[in-house]
């Protein structure tokens, strides 16, 4: 399914493919090296929730065509 990811700090966005088997930590680390940003210290935001980076796209309610947003991890970091 193709979703959105948003740079929440700069604004700019990028269209991705991903599986429902993919994981959020793969679509982090993807969008995070196009952006050359380290993938470390973000995380993906749906809507008001954080999403958990070995949680599968599958095991979350994102539907094709959705937006995510790639934010600075509040927790500072791995």
């Amino acid at each position: 399914m193709k979703i959105t990811v948003k740079d929440a700090e700069t604004g700019s966005t990028i269209d991705m493919d991903v599986e429902e088997d993919n994981t959020v930590e793969e679509v982090v680390e993807s969008s995070a090296n196009y952006w050359n940003k380290d993938p470390g210290a973000y995380v993906i935001r749906f809507g008001k929730k954080q999403l958990g980076g070995q949680t599968s796209i599958g095991g979350t309610t994102i539907q094709e065509g959705d937006v995510v947003e790639l934010i600075p991890d509040p927790t500072g970091g791995r």
